[in-house]
């Protein structure tokens, strides 16, 4: 079974965790997801507290075959955490798969990933993004998916769960949701 994992900071884009969480959970794919703070009590965007599996200090030491970023005003404390940046080098050097939507590529960035791939983001990083393909949905560039933004994070989970299992299960999950 697949794995992934998912830190959640304050300000998270619910939208942009959560349908991608339930579709790759509609996959079979094992899914973590990871508080940044002590405690698993993560509050987003839009006010909705979430309940993570766990804080994220719990589960640096494993790998997972993938780590997703999701946006929202939250991206400014996973830029800041060291130890996502750790996780993303790490998952990077591995060769195992990167996930990114809505500003949340500008973490990719920092680490010096998105250099020489084609990516896309949400239109309130463009300016830190030079090579930003900003009418593209979703772009996949080796390991490195990255998506726009909350309207996208529908079209990002399926085509997530289609990389971790089989395009045709993503096709039937998407028939299953009348999407």
């Amino acid at each position: 079974m697949p794995t992934v994992l998912v830190p959640l900071a304050e300000g998270f884009e619910e939208i942009e965790a959560f349908a991608p969480v339930d579709l790759l959970r509609r996959a079979g794919v094992e899914v973590t997801t990871a508080a940044l703070a002590d405690g698993i009590h993560v509050t987003g965007r839009s006010g909705i507290t979430a309940h993570a599996d766990t804080p994220l200090a719990a589960v640096l030491e494993r790998d997972y075959d993938l780590i997703f970023l999701p946006g929202g005003a939250g991206v400014k404390h996973l830029r800041a955490d060291p130890r996502v940046r750790e996780l993303v080098l790490k998952q990077h050097a591995a060769g195992r798969w990167l996930a990114a939507i809505c500003a949340a590529p500008v973490v990719l960035f920092d680490c010096g990933l998105l250099t020489a791939r084609r990516y896309t983001a949400h239109f309130s990083v463009a300016g830190e993004l030079p090579d930003i393909l900003a009418d593209e949905r979703i772009v996949t560039d080796d390991k490195i998916t990255t998506s726009r933004g909350a309207g996208t994070a529908i079209d990002f989970g399926l085509h997530l769960a289609g990389l971790l299992t089989d395009p045709a299960k993503s096709a039937d999950i998407s028939k299953a949701i009348c999407f």
